[in-house]
């Protein structure tokens, strides 16, 4: 998806140009993200799931979750969670159970095989935040004030959700 600014009013298009970007850069950088893990995983031939799956691996942890709490507590932003939690099941990278109180509920952690993938992941990322240190791409305070800038981002368009004004 390209982004045109060509779309806002003569006296906004310097905001509007810069926000455009910005969406557009957030787009490319998950996009970028997943070809990265894509990359790591052909790299040492884990074939059978892919980078989105990864993610959800490396989100849920040592954590025990519902399907429901995937993306509540922010595992999981996709939308077809239902497929990416068989896929995983079935080709042994996490557990599933029935709870107990609730027959409905379904209960997913991970195996000792999702668990490796999890480090793999960790790994790459770890390489990833030495690699930004050491060329001095950006540091402690530059990361700080993109994740505060994202966090109020997100508060925002959150609020365009619930609220219509």
């Amino acid at each position: 998806m390209t982004l045109h600014t060509n779309l806002a009013p003569a006296p906004q298009q310097g905001f509007m140009g810069s926000y455009l970007e910005m969406l557009s850069l957030v787009e490319r950088l998950h996009r970028l993200l997943l070809d990265v893990i894509k990359d790591e995983f052909e790299r040492v031939g884990i074939l059978e799931i892919n980078a989105v799956q990864a993610l959800l691996l490396f989100n849920i942890g040592e954590n025990e979750v519902t399907a429901g709490e995937l993306k509540s507590r922010g595992y999981y932003q996709g939308s077809n969670v239902s497929y990416n939690l068989k896929k995983l099941v079935d080709t042994g990278y996490m557990h599933h159970q029935r709870c107990a109180i609730d027959r409905r509920s379904v209960r997913v952690r991970l195996t000792q095989k999702g668990r490796d993938v999890r480090q793999l992941i960790a790994r790459l990322f770890a390489r990833h935040a030495d690699g930004l240190q050491d060329k001095g791409v950006v540091g402690l305070d530059g990361l700080d004030e993109i994740a505060h800038t994202l966090k109020r981002l997100e508060r925002y368009w959150g609020e365009q959700i619930r609220y219509i004004y």
